[in-house]
Formats: C-alpha cells, sequence, structure tokens
C-alpha cells in the first residue's frame, strides 16, 4: 500500500493542506461542501498506483487557512494550479467532486495548458444550475440560495454543527443512512473550527454574481473545455433526473459520462469502487 503524506505547502499568501500519495503523473483530487480531503480516503490509495495523488483542502476547508476572501473559483483555482507548480507538476489530472468539480471547471479553463484531464462529479456547470432554477431545482438546491445570505447561516447553523452537516449527510445519500461515524466526525471537527463555517459559506456567495459574471463570460465569448471531460453522478440524486451528458456537450468538446447506480450525492464514500470502475479507465486513457 502506498504511503499517504499529510503536507502543508505556502501558495498565493494562504498555506494549504494537502495529502500525498503514489508516484507518476499527477492526479489532482478536489473535495466539496461539508466536506474536506477526507472524503478521498476509499479511493486514493488505488489511484496512487499509477498517479501521484493530491488531495488538498480548498481554501477555507480542512486543515488549509480560511481567509476574508478569495473564493470565487477563479482564485480558488489558482490556488491548486500554484500548489501544482509549487510541486513541481507541468500538467496534471483533476478530479472534483460538487464545489471542487466548479474549482476543477474554472481551472480548466483558466489553465489548459495545465489541465490534460477532468472529471466532474455529481454537478452540472454553475451557470446551468441557475438557468435550471425552477421549482424542482430549488427544492433540491433551496441551501444555495440560504447561503448566499450574509451572516444568518453561521448564526443558524453555528447553533448545532452536527444537526445541521447531519441533514446533508442523511438526505443526499441513497440509502438515507448518512455517511459512516467516522466520516460525520470528521467533517463536523473540520466545519466546528474558527472561520470554517463562515469560509464554507463565501464559497457559495461567490457564486452570484462573481462565478456568474465568469462563467457568462466565457459561454458568450464561446470558451469551451478542449480536453477529455469525464462526467459522473449518481443516479438517486437530482442530476438522475437532469440530462446531466447532455448538457456537459454544451460545455465541453470530448464528454463522456454515465450515472452510477444506487448511489447519492456522495460518489467516493458511497460507491468507491463503482467511481473507482469509471475512473480509472479515463485517467489512463
Amino acid at each position: 500500500m502506498n504511503r499517504l503524506d499529510s503536507e502543508t505547502a505556502s501558495v498565493d499568501g494562504i498555506r494549504l493542506h494537502y495529502l500525498r500519495a503514489g508516484e507518476g503523473p499527477a492526479l489532482f483530487l478536489l473535495h466539496g461542501w461539508p466536506q474536506t480531503s477526507f472524503c478521498w480516503r476509499e479511493i486514493i490509495g488505488e489511484l496512487a498506483e499509477t498517479h501521484t495523488v493530491i488531495a488538498p483542502d480548498l481554501r477555507g476547508y480542512g486543515k488549509s487557512d480560511k481567509p476574508r476572501d478569495g473564493y470565487d473559483k477563479r482564485t480558488m483555482a489558482a490556488d491548486v494550479a500554484a500548489l501544482a507548480t509549487h510541486l513541481g507538476f507541468e500538467r496534471v489530472s483533476v478530479v472534483g467532486h460538487d464545489r471542487g468539480g466548479r474549482v476543477a471547471h474554472r481551472w480548466a479553463l483558466d489553465r489548459p495548458d495545465q489541465v490534460d484531464r477532468l472529471a466532474v462529479l455529481d454537478i452540472i456547470p454553475t451557470r446551468e444550475l441557475w438557468k435550471r432554477l425552477d421549482t424542482g431545482v430549488g427544492r433540491a438546491y433551496w441551501h444555495w440560495l440560504f447561503h448566499l445570505q450574509p451572516d444568518l447561516p453561521e448564526l443558524l447553523a453555528g447553533r448545532d454543527v452536527a444537526a445541521y452537516l447531519g441533514y446533508f449527510f442523511e438526505r443526499w445519500t441513497h440509502q438515507r443512512q448518512g455517511l459512516s461515524r467516522e466520516a460525520v466526525d470528521e467533517y463536523v471537527r473540520a466545519f466546528s473550527a474558527p472561520g470554517a463555517l463562515r469560509a464554507g459559506f463565501d464559497d457559495y456567495r461567490a457564486s452570484f454574481p462573481h462565478d456568474a459574471e465568469a462563467d457568462d463570460a466565457d459561454f458568450d465569448a464561446g470558451r469551451r473545455l478542449e480536453l477529455p471531460v469525464l462526467a459522473l453522478w449518481g443516479a438517486s440524486g437530482l442530476l438522475g433526473k437532469l440530462p446531466t451528458l447532455e448538457i456537459w456537450k454544451d460545455y465541453a468538446n470530448d464528454v463522456s459520462g454515465t450515472a452510477i447506480e444506487e448511489c447519492g450525492h456522495f460518489l467516493a464514500e458511497e460507491r468507491p469502487r463503482a467511481l473507482l470502475e469509471n475512473l480509472k479507465p479515463f485517467l489512463l486513457g
């Protein structure tokens, strides 16, 4: 089994914590909300058999710094791009889940010279989410609008971090049994740290108008992803009801993908074996 190291690097004026394992071509794993790099624990070892795997805690998350600004996806993507350069990697493959998938999408758009393959897990482009905000999407993604509000999410969620996060861990999983106790305890601990709730909500607050303006500008200019893209999503979640693959084809020229059956939002923790069976051929292709 490959050794798993926990390290920290100073890039872009902040300290980023990351996990590292394996040797070979660089593969970055970008987590979502409300998680940290811990979410990759079931798949990082096998991926490290063929790649140098880097799993950072994004700006504001886990053991990384939690500055008061910089949560637009362009800045967060610049963080991980700088980390790749700091570690000596000229080209990388990227897997991004949830918010990390939005960072990964922006990274691939802004730095096509650096990213050669992209896998996005259980997301559609942010721009498409706003466009499709009807009753069904609004019921599923109500938390986006709540998290956009200043101060209120911290006030209410901060009174019982475990209960607030636990709601999502239960509702967003296929079995409705939540994640493992080990995982829940780790995420509650991480989001109970000073500044952590605020930083996570700031990630959402950057979605509009900052991320939306950048996404609209790229789309209007005809900028598309030219690299190979793999889209995977949980069949039991909202994306199982949307034409997810067709949506991504409006944003990338070389897209493949599929739903993972009996899976909700947390692909790497609910169905790690199924996720690996889809990721490994793509990353080695």
